[in-house]
């Protein structure tokens, strides 16, 4: 039989899903050796797609194919000993065990002690410190993972899965999480692993990124083929008319809020008890009003909204709502004051992936659906969640959805949803536009935008700078922990923001 020039052929996969219909005779086919970047707008069936192929998901019709022999996977497990692994864009690690052992879980070195077999916890040892040696990673390989930091887990995913010395690796939004020195480091992993004839599957929605590190392009929409093509055929503009069936001539929505003088949220020297975090933050946030919060990792951004929510201490600062100072000690306090909190990390701190959709708005407002008899009602619930599903134009089939398989931006919209219940005045929101796709992002948007209009006053937090330009009225920039500047819409560039934010760096 002669060779096949594809490391990979995933041909005609179809699979359904009560009420829906995830891929539609789709086509996939890898070189050895290349990087192959996998796009469309979230629920286009990227993610199906990787799970048919990483034994997640059984596939209703079509046929895959490795190194030209045809082969059906029945498990994860299957998967990776046939020479396929994937990077998971929501991290699967035991946070209670240390690093090697998630590296090497389920196929631990044994030795022989008499007539028991124990785990070799050396060999262990030095075969961890090899592989990231040989990837040049600088983990120490007892530490806890519960005690890692997300990027740092991110890039053990990633060395597990070139342990399993594979054929095809799946990186799903395998730079999320990370700085922009731990991107370049990864950069230099998938070249490393082109020389050595792996093949890539690059799900990213850094549509810059795609471009710098792609040899071939593959676009879902609907859970079909658009197309595939040489990455430097392509352009941001055409990648994203592929991916949306449309021009998007602008990224963002008119502006059609006008911040008022009204001062709602007033900040005054507001900082942490640990040394190392925020410190001396001064703020105002005017009805109507969009401030964005700029700054590079570490620069504490998340940890100052998440002390004005109530879920951090602060040793010192004052702040004030509509003139009044206030003592916001915890969550409950936050959202009784009229303040929502969207997380940066929406899997883990946000949703609830066991309940549907119904539970997840109704969740934040379960005391006001408490009858006199202490029932629940069912009815009003259901109504005001079908509200919040259309208002936002969420995409499910039905509130008994479970939230975890929707798309990232649907699931984000819920998120907004169960927040929009509690009628809130001020809405914190962190990267609230991380892990979705450029559509999901403009829907975000024009969302954001009419609550601006509302007078509803936003704090939003991004680490996109095109995105945190494009939809700020103001800029506050911060460095380390500290207040470096404002910067005016009018005069925002990507370069005034970032000589703010390293301005203290040096000192």
């Amino acid at each position: 039989m002669a060779q096949s020039e594809f490391v990979l052929e995933m041909l005609n996969i179809s699979k359904e899903f009560p009420g829906v219909k995830a891929l539609d005779q789709v086509s996939l086919r890898v070189r050895p050796g290349t990087v192959h970047a996998l796009l469309g707008e979230n629920g286009a069936g990227k993610s199906t797609l990787m799970k048919c192929l990483f034994g997640l998901y059984k596939e209703d019709a079509g046929e895959i194919y490795l190194d030209g022999q045809k082969f059906a996977i029945q498990s994860a497990r299957e998967a990776m000993d046939k020479g396929i692994s994937m990077i998971h864009q929501e991290l699967h690690v035991n946070t209670h065990r240390n690093v090697m052992e998630n590296i090497w879980l389920g196929r631990f070195p044994k030795r022989r002690l008499g007539p028991v077999k124990l785990v070799d916890e050396r060999t262990m040892y030095q075969r961890t410190k090899e592989l990231f040696d040989s990837l040049n990673m600088d983990i120490d390989p007892w530490t806890k993972v519960g005690d890692m930091s997300v990027s740092e887990r991110q890039l053990m995913e990633i060395a597990r899965a070139v342990s399993y010395h594979s054929k095809v690796i799946i990186m799903d939004e395998p730079t999320s999480s990370l700085t922009e020195n731990e991107v370049a480091q990864l950069f230099h992993i998938i070249r490393d692993l082109k020389q050595r004839n792996v093949a890539i599957i690059y799900i990213s929605h850094k549509i810059e990124e795609i471009l710098r590190i792609s040899d071939e392009v593959s676009i879902l929409r609907d859970g079909k083929n658009v197309g595939t093509w040489k990455a430097e055929e392509l352009t941001e503009d055409a990648i994203i008319s592929h991916m949306v069936g449309r021009d998007l001539v602008d990224r963002f929505p008119p502006r059609e809020n006008k911040p008022s003088d009204e001062v709602v949220l007033r900040v005054e020297g507001l900082t942490s008890p640990i040394p190392t975090s925020f410190r001396e933050v001064s703020f105002e946030l005017r009805q109507g009003e969009i401030l964005g919060i700029g700054g590079l990792v570490g620069a504490q951004r998340t940890e100052l909204i998440e002390a004005l929510f109530g879920l951090r201490r602060v040793a010192k600062g004052k702040v004030y709502l509509k003139g009044q100072e206030v003592k916001i000690d915890s969550p409950i306090t936050a959202k009784k004051l009229g303040m929502a909190l969207l997380t940066e990390e929406r899997r883990s701190t946000g949703i609830f992936p066991v309940l549907d959709v119904l539970e997840n708005i109704a969740i934040a407002n379960i005391h006001d659906y408490v009858k006199p008899n202490r029932l629940l009602d069912d009815k009003a619930r259901k109504e005001d969640a079908a509200d919040s599903v259309e208002r936002l134009q969420v995409r499910t089939p039905g509130l008994k959805t479970l939230i975890q398989d929707l798309s990232g931006g649907n699931q984000q919209k819920v998120l907004l949803g169960r927040w929009l219940l509690t009628e809130p005045d001020i809405f914190l929101l962190d990267e609230p536009t991380r892990g979705i796709d450029v559509g999901a992002k403009y829907e975000f948007y024009t969302i954001m935008m009419e609550l601006a209009k509302q007078g509803k006053s936003i704090i939003f937090i991004s680490s996109e700078m095109p995105e945190l330009i494009g939809m700020s009225d103001r800029i506050m920039v911060m460095c380390e922990g500290r207040l470096a500047g404002f910067v005016s819409r009018e005069e925002a560039t990507q370069e005034r923001i970032m000589r703010l934010a390293t301005q203290f760096m040096s000192a």
